[in-house]
């Protein structure tokens, strides 16, 4: 059974930084894909950040240059730092992770950006 848990959400004045911690139950190679995204409260779940099996990241054009993803691959675990943070990152943040067969999803954590 695969389990993604994600960490690291909190609550942060605007301008501060956070980092997402997505740990994976045994290894992250299985996954072709790992992904971070967010939704708040009657909107769809968007993408915010994923890197591929080749490390090459992706971001949203509105996390350009504030957020910075990352694999440890050692640790089995995938990283989300967020810098320069406005209110409106505030949302649920989601771990994802794409096998190529099935997509395996973590329980959300919270981040409350204030103004």
């Amino acid at each position: 059974q695969v389990q993604l848990v994600e960490s690291g959400g909190g609550l942060v004045q605007a301008g501060g930084s956070l980092r997402l911690s997505c740990a994976a139950s045994g290894s992250i190679f299985r996954f072709n894909f790992m992904g971070w995204y967010r939704q708040t409260p009657g909107k769809q779940r968007e993408f915010v950040a994923g890197i591929g099996s080749g490390d090459i990241p992706t971001y949203a054009d509105s996390v350009k240059g504030r957020f910075t993803i990352s694999r440890d691959n050692a640790n089995n675990t995938v990283y989300l730092q967020m810098n320069s943070l406005k209110p409106e990152d505030t949302a649920v943040y989601y771990c994802k992770g794409n096998t190529g067969i099935t997509s395996y999803w973590g329980q959300g954590t919270q981040v409350t950006v204030s103004s």
